[in-house]
């Protein structure tokens, strides 16, 4: 997985655009998902056509039907769960033009655990099939789900994708419990929902010490810390920018003062 994914959400008829452009700027980790309300994976397909599979790290995501729109759901929501799985996982096939995937997603844990349970044993199966490499769960906010579902899975989570931001104390638990089990935590809403902490006194100073933008210092910490973020940006000169936080590196005394505006 690279340590920097280019997220495809939002994007609707631009996505094939921008992830060509995402590419060529040199990101080599796409995330998108099976959910039409809120991404075009057919525009990813689109985008990732020609190039060498095997240097795309591919990220796409099972949605449940709750996560839908009613009138586009890309499966049968009167089937079986396992069935969705499968139906939706196909259509992901078909809309990347590839036979495999880098990663599947749960999108959100069900409210009934029995059903996250009953959807990743499907997830699972592909697994088995050579169709999937990885999986992961997004949207998972309580430790006690995800510990649960680490120890009831026959093949663990390896991905947890979430918002990062204050209103769940930037998943510090969740984060921990990611580093001691060898999850990788892909943080997402990294810089929109925290304006303020861009604005820091503490990010400005170190801004201004490596000629870099906050954002670039904010995600060059989370990297330093083990998360992967994701980036969603439609700026050409931003996606370069992005990519460029490999160029320098925070000291710990710089990590650990980043680390207290968390708290």
């Amino acid at each position: 997985m690279p340590p920097l994914l280019y997220g495809t959400a939002w994007k609707k008829e631009k996505t094939e655009a921008l992830v060509r452009q995402a590419l060529r700027a040199g990101f080599r980790g796409i995330d998108t998902a099976c959910q039409p309300k809120h991404y075009h994976e057919p525009g990813v397909g689109a985008a990732i056509a020609g190039w060498n599979r095997g240097e795309i790290f591919l990220q796409t995501k099972f949605t449940p039907v709750t996560g839908q729109d009613p009138k586009r759901i890309p499966y049968d929501p009167d089937a079986t769960l396992a069935e969705q799985v499968a139906q939706s996982f196909e259509t992901s096939l078909r809309n990347l033009h590839t036979d495999y995937v880098d990663s599947l997603v749960l999108h959100s844990p069900y409210a009934r655990y029995e059903q996250t349970l009953e959807v990743w044993s499907a997830m699972e199966q592909l697994v088995d099939r050579g169709q999937v490499r990885q999986l992961g769960i997004s949207n998972c906010y309580r430790l006690e789900t995800l510990r649960s579902l680490h120890r009831a899975s026959r093949i663990e989570p390896t991905v947890v994708q979430n918002r990062f931001y204050a209103e769940t104390d930037y998943d510090w638990e969740i984060r921990a419990f990611c580093r001691e089990q060898k999850i990788v935590y892909q943080s997402f809403w990294t810089l929109t929902a925290n304006p303020g902490l861009l604005a820091d006194e503490t990010i400005r100073l170190l801004s201004l010490k490596y000629q870099r933008s906050p954002a670039q210092i904010l995600f060059r910490y989370l990297n330093q810390v083990d998360v992967v973020p994701l980036t969603g940006t439609t700026s050409e000169v931003h996606m370069r920018e992005d990519l460029a936080i490999f160029e320098f590196a925070l000291t710990a005394t710089e990590i650990a003062a980043i680390n207290l505006l968390l708290k």
